[in-house]
């Protein structure tokens, strides 16, 4: 189970550095978009730190789920960019809601998995 284990969080990892390198090399095509869907990703690119901020955060996410000593803290970092992810495909992208809810129970996991350290974290 170990093994499993190791493999999925890696995966994960991967998957979200990935995704923030893509934020700063933009080398992943973008697929059309509805007019509504256009409107939301303009108005997110009017804010010129915002893309970068995210980018950094899954990056320096990744990295630290992809250590074993420092997942817990990678997997509290990408949470609050999981719930971003969660209510954009639930008001927009309703199909992406099965991958991204797939992410965010192994994210729920990894957190799970790592509850005593998260507890010194907030005390």
């Amino acid at each position: 189970m170990k093994i499993v284990k190791t493999i999925v969080f890696v995966i994960f990892a991967l998957m979200f550095i990935n995704a923030g390198l893509d934020k700063f090399f933009h080398y992943m095509p973008v697929p059309p978009m509805p007019e509504a869907l256009q409107k939301v990703n303009e108005a997110i690119m009017s804010l010129h730190w915002l893309i970068p901020l995210v980018g950094f955060i899954e990056l320096l996410s990744g990295i630290l789920i992809m250590i074993p000593k420092t997942r817990a803290l990678g997997a509290v970092m990408i949470f609050p960019v999981m719930i971003g992810i969660i209510c954009h495909n639930a008001t927009f992208m309703p199909e992406g809601l099965m991958i991204s809810g797939i992410f965010f129970i192994i994210n729920l996991w990894i957190l799970f998995d790592n509850k005593e350290k998260i507890k010194m974290l907030i005390k």
